[in-house]
């Protein structure tokens, strides 16, 4: 009878050592092996000794990582040391910087300066032979030859109201490929919401081609800084900074938005839309 306690005691005890065993180092080899060969794995591996709280604390359920309030994902939203990052309360400031800063420094009016912004004249106007929505035009900037521009204007202007108009045109962007043909410049125009009606921004009658157009008054000419590269306006996304306070007002006079709004002029005055007011430029 002492001999079966004894047997039974030690099937007890190696049981709740093979439990512990398996938290500590998950072998599943050692739930086979003796109750001699498991305390003596108990030894080498420095588990204290088994009495019945321990084994009771050992089968006790386990707090989940949930449970205790830590999240059991690694988190790639926390920023590092030395890091920052925006929060509720900073968030109108971060806004406040790109809508003024943009590509360059300052307000939106001095990232404007950095377009060059010039007026043209187009001498001859064809449709593109590989697109149906595309005109090629030949556009007189004031430089020694006339540059070539893509428009999609086919589904806005009849091809005959194009040619010899005076228009107004972004000369500093990185030419594009379009159909076979390279596109150097963009022709600036307004259209209303829904993008139905579009129509060629009109320099003022005695405007001279090539000259460069600004924001503001008429002394402000004076305090235009060079224009940027075509590689700047594309790094820097200049272009992409200005054209959402680009609009045309209630006179349909083209303006840059902001604070105050700053007139589109050159040396004889305003820049228009003819009939589309408080409309989108692009």
């Amino acid at each position: 009878m002492a001999l079966a306690t004894a047997t039974s005691s030690a099937k007890t005890a190696a049981s709740a050592a093979a439990a512990v065993i398996m938290r500590v180092n998950p072998l599943p080899a050692l739930i086979s092996r003796s109750p001699l060969s498991i305390r003596c794995s108990l030894a080498r591996i420095h588990v204290p000794p088994l009495t019945t709280t321990s084994v009771a604390k050992s089968m006790a359920p386990q707090q989940s990582s949930i449970s205790r309030g830590i999240s059991p994902f690694v988190s790639f939203c926390t920023a590092a040391e030395g890091s920052t990052t925006a929060t509720a309360a900073d968030g109108g400031e971060i806004q406040k910087k790109e809508e003024t800063e943009g590509g360059g420094s300052g307000s939106i009016k001095d990232v404007a300066k950095l377009l060059d912004l010039r007026v043209g004249k187009i001498i001859k106007a064809w449709r593109h032979e590989e697109a149906d929505s595309l005109y090629v035009e030949e556009v007189d900037v004031g430089e020694a030859e006339p540059r070539i521009i893509c428009s999609g204007l086919v589904k806005y202007i009849p091809l005959q109201h194009l040619e010899d108009r005076k228009v107004v045109v972004l000369a500093n962007l990185k030419p594009r490929n379009m159909r076979g043909v390279k596109s150097n410049g963009m022709l600036m125009a307004a259209s209303d919401a829904a993008h139905e009606n579009v129509e060629l921004l009109e320099p003022p009658e005695g405007s001279i081609p090539g000259e460069r157009i600004w924001f503001g008054s008429e002394d402000d000419k004076d305090t235009q800084p060079d224009a940027a590269s075509p590689n700047q306006v594309q790094k820097k996304k200049i272009w992409e900074s200005v054209q959402p306070h680009l609009k045309t007002n209630d006179a349909g006079i083209a303006v840059l938005g902001g604070g105050d709004h700053h007139e589109m002029r050159t040396s004889a005055g305003v820049v228009v839309s003819k009939s589309l007011y408080n409309a989108n430029i692009s």
